[in-house]
């Protein structure tokens, strides 16, 4: 070691330090090291902070430097950085506290022996006052995570939960995050602070690679602060805080974008609320809610079961059931085909067995159901029925039930082909009737189609009632590529985004799996009608267009402004129905079925404008829409 540090500059260098050969003289120079370097005001500080981030990224389980003191150490640097702007201000070290909160972060993420230490050494108060946005809110974005950490395990909760102040400056953060670095950072390329740029891109990237990095930095700001209060609604004593009406209302809204899907953001909160008796009453009562719910427990999002959760919980609720019975029904009927969700099992079961349930209560007189709502409930318990009734029927039976059923649905198409819409949805109606419930891949063709009139009959919300109860019915579940598309085309009718976004994007990925020459993308290309249709929704659910907005990015719903920057072509810009019409990448019927008779196969042309009903260009071909 003498050799290495006498050919050094910096006396004591921390990374000639860790080169020392015997273990023990190392151990005693690294806690020299980190007890004496916060009172230092040497040059070159940040060197060897950003060796321990990259150290603490690479191996954040090695106790080690938490023996050491690393957490004393760094919360003492955060500390110098809030206190001493001269000191701050001076070389390299505007990085120091956000290098410093990182690491805290990092080496409390897993082990909840580390998150013990970090606490006896004092490194939630000067957390706390990165959280309140004393320096930038790229510290804010750090530190939030740092303290999600420490709040997650239950040994160093209550210190967190004793700085009464971080629940509301989470609640407040999630809320404003996004408009924050929008105003902040994202709008203005030239007041750009030189150290945000590095820490975003590592010197690696330009505007545009800041602008990305920017978004994402954004959405894990937001998506933290989520997770801190995520632990708070645990505590029942904290939820009065939590499940104020103006903060509730925005929480299915929150959905970490494209650049952040692994998070459940707020619907993951709002899955915390509902679990417990004390969340579930405001979230019944506030405004919008539960028909957001029910939106994303329909769509093709992966947090769909946490929506499907709630809505149950608020169903078998007494207190609540009765408030949100009319909204919660319809869109757990369109589910009840559901049987799997990743690792959660019979869902289908789970829902048919609440929707039961209000049956039964209504009959004891606990609850008061609306004729509509026993009606789509009573119809689904005899679907239920009628599945176990074919599991005894004989075969012969069943062969003529599907036969029925497909001489109707023959009938429906050729309607279609014909142009009398409103007659082939009856027909597909009476086809279902008809159809074995068994038959499960019949039905899916059968929903699309009818989801496919709808559309064409400016009926979006029966159209997205139909092609879920495809996509639910189809395995894998949530697949079926044609439903898929009329779904999105159906929420964006509704001014859905988000919702039409998934549902395209998971619609190209279906096709480029496809082996059907009617979806499969020719030569790895994106269908044009597909493409017009995401670039449209990735604008609409921009994740900071709210703040754009309001911030004069986007001067308003319907004028693109400069979001992209000026390569946007605000001519691709059309409405689904505007992109649909006169192009090769038509919405044809036609699938795979289960009756395997190839004979029965048949492509029709494309139609023409005359079969082409309010600018949806879409065609019935044999088996499906």
């Amino acid at each position: 070691m003498d050799k290495v540090s006498s050919e050094c500059p910096y006396p004591g260098c921390f990374f000639c330090v860790m080169k020392e050969g015997n273990p023990s003289k190392r151990r005693a120079s690294v806690l020299k090291f980190f007890r004496e370097l916060p009172s230092q005001d040497d040059d070159g500080q940040v060197l060897p902070i950003s060796g321990l981030w990259n150290t603490a990224m690479a191996h954040p389980n090695d106790p080690e430097f938490i023996e050491l003191g690393i957490f004393e150490c760094m919360a003492a640097l955060i500390w110098k950085g809030l206190k001493n702007r001269r000191w701050l201000s001076h070389d390299q070290n505007i990085y120091i506290p956000y290098y410093a909160a990182h690491i805290i972060g990092s080496y409390t993420m897993n082990m909840e022996e580390f998150a013990e230490s970090a606490v006896h050494a004092g490194v939630i108060p000067p957390l706390v006052e990165l959280l309140r946005g004393r320096l930038t809110w790229v510290e804010q974005r750090v530190a939030v995570r740092a303290l999600g950490h420490l709040a997650t395990y239950a040994s160093t909760f209550p210190a967190v939960a004793s700085h009464g102040e971080i629940l509301e400056l989470s609640i407040q953060l999630a809320m404003s995050s996004l408009e924050i670095v929008y105003s902040h950072f994202y709008q203005y390329v030239d007041r750009r602070l030189s150290y945000h740029c590095d820490l975003l891109t590592r010197g690696m990237g330009g505007v545009e690679m800041e602008s990305r990095k920017a978004e994402e930095w954004a959405s894990q700001l937001q998506c933290w602060s989520l997770q801190l209060i995520n632990c708070f609604a645990f505590k029942p004593e904290f939820l009065p805080t939590i499940c104020k009406p103006e903060f509730l209302v925005k929480l299915p809204g929150m959905w970490g974008g494209l650049v952040n899907e692994n998070s459940p953001a707020g619907v993951g909160l709002l899955r915390t609320i509902c679990h417990q008796k004390l969340g579930r009453g405001p979230v019944a009562v506030c405004p919008g809610i539960i028909e957001a719910l029910c939106n994303i427990a329909r769509s093709s999002d992966d947090w769909q079961y946490m929506a499907i959760d709630c809505l149950l919980w608020l169903l078998q609720d007494p207190n609540t059931c009765h408030k949100v019975i009319d909204k919660v029904v319809p869109a757990l009927v369109d589910l009840a085909d559901i049987t799997t969700l990743g690792d959660h099992k019979k869902l289908g079961d789970s829902i048919v067995n609440a929707l039961q349930d209000c049956i039964q209560s209504q009959g004891s007189g606990k609850s008061s159901i609306s004729s509509r709502i026993k009606e789509q409930i009573e119809d689904l318990l005899k679907s239920k029925q009628k599945f176990k009734w074919e599991k005894n029927m004989p075969k012969e039976d069943l062969h003529i039930k599907q036969a029925a059923a497909l001489v109707v649905k023959l009938e429906g198409n050729s309607l279609f082909s014909s142009g009398n819409i409103s007659g082939a949805a009856s027909k597909y109606s009476e086809a279902l009737s008809l159809c074995p419930m068994r038959s499960k891949k019949e039905r899916v063709v059968l929903y699309s189609n009818r989801a496919q009139c709808y559309l064409l009959l400016q009926q979006p919300l029966a159209a997205i009632s139909d092609a879920t109860r495809a996509l639910c019915l189809h395995r894998p579940v949530n697949r079926h590529a044609k439903s898929l598309w009329r779904r999105a085309q159906a929420y964006d009718m509704l001014g859905l985004a988000k919702e039409s976004l998934l549902d395209a994007i998971l619609f190209i990925n279906e096709c480029s799996q496809s082996n059907d020459p009617d979806l499969s993308l020719r030569q790895n290309k994106v269908p044009d009608y597909a493409e017009r249709l995401v670039k449209k929704q990735m604008r609409a659910a921009w994740l900071f267009r709210e703040a754009a907005i309001k911030h004069g990015g986007v001067h308003s719903q319907g004028d693109g402004g400069d979001i992209y920057g000026p390569e946007t072509d605000d001519s691709e810009w059309e409405t689904a129905s505007e992109s649909d019409i006169g192009n090769d990448g038509r919405d044809d019927m036609g699938d795979d079925d289960d009756w395997n008779n190839d004979d029965e196969r048949k492509d029709y042309d494309k139609p023409s404008l005359k079969d082409i009903k309010h600018g949806y260009n879409v065609q019935l071909a044999e088996e499906e829409p």
